[in-house]
């Protein structure tokens, strides 16, 4: 079985066609198209009609790919800048009608399990309990579970992205005030978040997405060139000194740095404090940069539970029902007497 999923960020559509064998999913074509939705869309704004039209035309290329790749109709899903949209519906409908991709997007909760899961799979089980951090561009997804899935999750709007243009948006390097402002909300919002992974006492810490990525190789991490499965962490006190170097430079001379791409060079200070505000109030003093993250997860909640449960995402997302659209058990903290 070929299967296929496309991810549409706040900066590109990815799309990943992968094999399912023996239970896992095997890459076999990997590509991206560049949006750059968080250069256009402030939070809580409405989607324009161009970038609107720039995304029918990533997802419809993404789906040509696929197909030409031998995989089935993408399982297509939409993070935090399209899901936060007050145009979200006529989005999504639009990339529907327009591409036959049943594109939804998925709360962040929902995410937050999906990542755990396809991080779970990587660690493996000698890791035992688990906690997960995930910055995208919109939102901050942390986990922490036992098993295969997560005992909590929570999601927060603390994206790399969506407070670049809250605190860096003015000055070019930001003010020190401004770095301190941001932490200062950062610490607020992930105050009680950070309270339970502290309480659940995590033996391994699994960091995922691009924002890591970026940040582990300018702490030193091997290059991408070494292959998935080099070994990569990133220190906290490693990541503190990063802190500096970034806040000190504009984001043109920050994508000299290693590491950092130039689409994500704007926000890779942002996406900095929060990796090390959530580490420390977290008490992780090492993350793991793990490279399966949602859409491993998706693919393995699909080969494991085939095409029903996406079919009915996608059709909860569409406003067809009121039940819960969780395709996995969403966690919540444990009753207190």
């Amino acid at each position: 079985m070929r299967i296929s999923v496309v991810d549409v960020g706040s900066n590109t559509v990815r799309l990943v066609v992968a094999d399912a064998q023996d239970g896992v999913p095997l890459p076999v074509h990997t590509e991206k198209w560049r949006l750059r939705l968080c250069e256009q869309v402030r939070p809580g704004d409405s989607i324009p009609e161009e970038a609107v039209e720039r995304l029918v035309c990533a997802v419809s290329a993404a789906s040509r790919t696929a197909t030409r790749w031998g995989a089935a109709a993408p399982l297509a899903f939409a993070t935090a800048v399209v899901r936060a949209a007050p145009n979200r519906q006529e989005v999504v409908r639009t990339v529907r009608r327009r591409t036959g991709v049943s594109l939804c997007t998925l709360p962040g909760e929902v995410e937050a399990e999906l990542t755990f899961l396809g991080a779970r799979r990587w660690m493996g089980w000698r890791s035992g309990p688990l906690a997960l951090l995930d910055i995208g561009g919109g939102s901050l997804e942390v986990a922490f579970g036992r098993g295969r899935l997560p005992d909590f999750v929570a999601s927060l709007p603390l994206g790399a992205a969506r407070l670049t243009h809250e605190f860096f948006a003015d000055e070019d390097p930001p003010a020190p005030r401004q770095v301190r402002a941001l932490r200062r909300k950062v610490r607020h919002q992930l105050r009680d978040v950070a309270a339970r992974i502290r309480w659940e006492g995590p033996h391994t810490a699994a960091a995922t997405s691009r924002t890591f990525q970026q940040l582990g190789r300018l702490c030193g991490a091997a290059p991408g060139r070494h292959g998935p499965f080099m070994e990569r962490q990133l220190a906290r006190a490693n990541l503190r000194e990063a802190i500096g170097r970034l806040a000190a430079l504009p984001a043109v001379e920050r994508a000299a740095l290693p590491g950092i791409s130039a689409p994500r060079a704007g926000q890779s200070l942002a996406g900095a404090v929060v990796a090390h505000t959530a580490m420390k109030l977290t008490g992780l003093s090492t993350v793991t940069i793990c490279p399966w993250a949602i859409r491993e997860g998706i693919m393995l909640r699909h080969i494991e539970d085939g095409v029903s449960w996406w079919a009915e995402i996608t059709r909860l997302d569409d406003g067809a029902a009121a039940s819960d659209p969780v395709p996995l058990r969403i966690a919540s903290a444990p009753a207190t007497s």
